[in-house]
């Protein structure tokens, strides 16, 4: 079994890189999603390998979703790195701002 490193302990050591906390800040609310995954699956010592096996997926496509370039992955999916995580999948619809832009 691999050895389990604590997910904050690996982003501190990112975050003394400018470079890394200024992509970090950029990219944020475009990669929710992706970090969920990564966090849990680095707080598990795992490589991607060893997720896409225990989880049943490709190994591909999570690197694309992990990368969050893969498009929208699926609730099937998502539940399968869920359950392989000991994790949840939450899903919620909230309320416009009245006023704001449409959002598709």
């Amino acid at each position: 079994m691999a050895q389990t490193t604590r997910f904050e302990d690996w982003e501190a050591e990112r975050m003394k890189d400018p470079e890394f906390r200024a992509a970090l800040e950029k990219l944020k609310p475009v990669f929710d999603l992706s970090a969920s995954i990564l966090r849990l699956r680095i707080a598990r010592g795992w490589s991607l390998h060893e997720l896409a096996k225990h989880a049943g997926v490709r190994e591909r496509r999570l690197t694309k979703v992990e990368m969050s370039n893969g498009g929208n992955p699926d609730l099937r999916f998502l539940t399968r790195l869920a359950r392989a995580l000991d994790a949840r999948v939450v899903v919620r619809l909230e309320a416009r701002e009245q006023g704001g832009e449409e959002e598709e």
